[in-house]
């Protein structure tokens, strides 16, 4: 019974960390040169501004949905049509959704750390490419 109480303190701990810090992240957004902002929009016509970390791999710009809290990315599967900023201004971008095969690669490429993954709680990670319009 004891193990059982242990194993049930740590674990709610862990989620109130991995809240914790996920919260932070999204509260703080903290951008860096390693980092663009991403604009969607649900099709209301208001556009939701994130910081995202920006990935680049054989030319071509990818972003990650590496966190739990993702409505960025469920708003980019249902508008694709986004605008990003970088370091030059805002300029429309389409994100697509990457296959199975470029996702390895891209992955392969842009490993994230064990103490990373611990902190946000393992979630699953989804890349989008973003293709000029």
């Amino acid at each position: 019974m004891k193990v059982m109480k242990l194993v049930v303190i740590v674990a709610v701990v862990y989620v109130g960390i991995v809240a914790t810090f996920e919260s932070l992240l999204g509260y703080f957004q903290p951008e860096s040169q390693a980092t663009l902002v991403i604009a969607t929009t649900a099709g209301d016509g208001i556009w939701n501004e994130r910081v995202v970390s920006r990935l680049d791999h054989d030319g071509k710009m990818y972003v990650a949905a590496n966190h739990w809290p993702r409505a960025w990315y469920t708003q980019v599967l249902e508008n694709p049509e986004v605008q990003v900023t970088l370091e030059n201004g805002k300029s429309p971008y389409m994100a697509v959704p990457v296959g199975e095969a470029e996702h390895q690669r891209v992955d392969a490429e842009h490993r994230l750390g064990l103490g990373f993954r611990i902190l946000t709680g393992f979630p699953p990670r989804y890349f989008v490419r973003l293709d000029p319009r």
